[in-house]
């Protein structure tokens, strides 16, 4: 009862936001002022933000912005024994510091350390919290573009990208971010810039708990999708996330935006009900996903859990397995690396839901930002097959669907499959990735390849079990991680320019419906088929086996 009350709370707190903070983006990216301090910053960098860019510049605006990003954290991590606010720690190795740069500048926020023994408090606040504001905002921007291709006509405009980078920042993600510190420390969350305290266990020993800037880092990285945690615990750190309830109020804050920009979507091409259908799909396939780990834990299959009388271990005890079950199913669904329990000691078949999740795409609800831009290329996909059925020029949103459009969609969807079987394949092939497998068989095959789905969909949490923090994962990974990212943008940012050209086509009474009840069911059905066909075999041979 206490895991329905808890759905049913977070299913109307994040469907009260759906309008206003929809209606509020989509009048936000479009509006033509700018306030004074953006107007300042545009001028301190010399941006002419009334220039609207090209697909091509636009592209080319995120890449090198994400470029001296990665320089950016990379250096700080490298040099921040000589900081303030260091705590005394020595300067991150290459290999990791590049790993961490790349994770956070992608949105990822993989993370093969412990924060509170390897990163000093500068690096966290103004480092790797800073990068969860910015790497949001690029996602948030990339999706606005597509959505200005299916607005505009006969154009090869998008927007700029610095001003959609600046308004995303400053104007959406801050000020919730803001509020969301205030009530986590409210909670009960740490936020100070202590170097520590040593506490006296019952046991006699002493302990080391280690103070910092906690509570602004966890809002920013729940609302921007990013997770990673400030503790090697991420959120089951007290804290990080002191009681049952701000638990549920970080999912809050995972899905406010995804859920949100389908309504903003709707709004600026001009009809709200192709917004809803898109977060319908999104809701349907949350919805399923939330059942059925939930289900799977509660019915703990398999002998050491129906020993023990369930499937506790790795749980966050506080909250139980329905939070816990709920909070895992969220975060792997949006590109969100936070966690609450240890998903490594899940059942078999959980950790199967948990990975197919990742596979998905994430994009029921997804990241923000790149959960509506992947669902957009889906939603091509689905238009196209549905005029093979009927033998008639696929159209969405009064744009023809042509052989340009297709390969872009097709080349978006293929991208992360082949960096997650590819990895996952080269690391089980070879010493450098076997040796860091702990537990041989199906179960450490299943750890291999959440790994590679976690860091190439830009997720970030682990499946633990599995020794990253070499050289060969720290590259490997790191590598997902920046192709995973910004390949996928090539295609979006191409496709969007492509339907930008476009005019406007007339509807006739043979077009299909991309708002009503059937279009929803072929859009999930495509979803589930494309994600199954590519994944059931690497499935079957990990979670499958073990769980069967």
């Amino acid at each position: 009862m206490a895991g329905w009350l808890q759905v049913i709370v977070l299913v109307v707190a994040v469907a009260a936001f759906y309008k206003p903070l929809g209606d509020y983006m989509a009048w936000l990216f479009t509006a033509a002022k700018h306030n004074r301090v953006e107007r300042v910053l545009y001028r301190v960098m010399g941006i002419d933000a009334d220039a609207d860019m090209t697909w091509p510049v636009y592209l080319r605006s995120v890449l090198a912005f994400s470029a001296v990003s990665v320089l950016f954290l990379y250096l700080f991590q490298r040099l921040q024994d000589k900081l303030w606010l260091s705590l005394g720690f020595g300067p991150v190795a290459p290999d990791q510091a590049w790993n961490t740069a790349i994770s956070f500048v992608t949105n990822t926020n993989w993370q093969s350390y412990s924060g509170e023994s390897t990163m000093g408090h500068l690096v966290q606040m103004a480092g790797l919290a800073v990068q969860n504001f910015v790497s949001a905002a690029v996602g948030i921007a990339v999706a606005v573009a597509l959505v200005r291709g299916f607005a505009r006509s006969k154009t090869n405009r998008l927007g700029n990208f610095w001003v959609d980078l600046t308004r995303a920042s400053l104007r959406v993600l801050l000020p919730i971010a803001f509020v969301g510190a205030l009530v986590l420390v409210a909670g009960g969350a740490v936020q100070n810039l202590s170097s520590g305290t040593d506490a006296h266990t019952i046991a006699g020993a002493t302990q080391h708990l280690t103070g910092g800037p906690v509570a602004s880092q966890e809002a920013i990285k729940e609302l921007g999708t990013n997770g990673g945690g400030f503790y090697n615990a991420n959120s089951a750190h007290p804290y990080e996330d002191p009681r049952a309830w701000t638990s549920l109020f970080e999912i809050f804050l995972i899905l406010l935006i995804p859920f949100a920009l389908p309504r903003t979507f709707g709004k600026m091409v001009g009809d709200n009900r192709q917004g809803f259908a898109i977060a319908s799909v999104m809701g349907t396939l949350w919805a399923a996903s939330v059942g059925l780990l939930t289900w799977v834990e509660t019915a703990h299959p398999g002998l050491a859990p129906q020993l023990a009388g369930a499937a506790m271990e790795g749980k966050e005890v506080r909250f139980g397995v329905p939070l816990s079950a709920l909070f895992a199913s969220s975060t792997t669904l949006t590109s969100t690396g936070a966690v609450n329990s240890f998903h490594d000691s899940y059942t078999a078949l959980g950790g199967g839901i948990a990975i197919f999740n990742m596979m998905l795409g994430e994009i029921a609800p997804g990241g923000t930002g790149s959960g509506l831009y992947g669902m957009l290329v889906l939603a091509i996909v689905t238009v196209f097959v549905a005029g093979l059925m009927v033998g008639r020029t696929p159209e969405y949103l009064r744009k023809k669907i042509g052989a340009r459009e297709i390969k872009l969609a097709s080349l978006y969807i293929l991208t992360t499959p082949a960096l997650v079987l590819i990895g996952t394949g080269l690391a089980i092939a070879i010493p450098w990735g076997t040796s860091g497998i702990l537990n041989p068989g199906a179960h450490g095959l299943s750890e291999v390849l959440y790994a590679f789905t976690s860091a190439s969909n830009n997720n970030g949490s682990a499946f633990a079990g599995l020794s990253v923090n070499t050289p060969f994962y720290n590259t490997a990974l790191g590598l997902c991680m920046v192709l995973g990212r910004f390949v996928p943008m090539v295609f979006v940012l191409a496709l969007a320019g492509s339907l930008a050209q476009q005019g406007a086509v007339p509807e006739t009474a043979g077009t299909l419906a991309t708002h009503k009840g059937i279009f929803v069911g072929m859009l999930v059905g495509v979803i589930l088929i494309v994600v199954g066909l590519t994944y059931f075999p690497a499935l079957a041979l990990g979670p499958l086996a073990e769980g069967l």
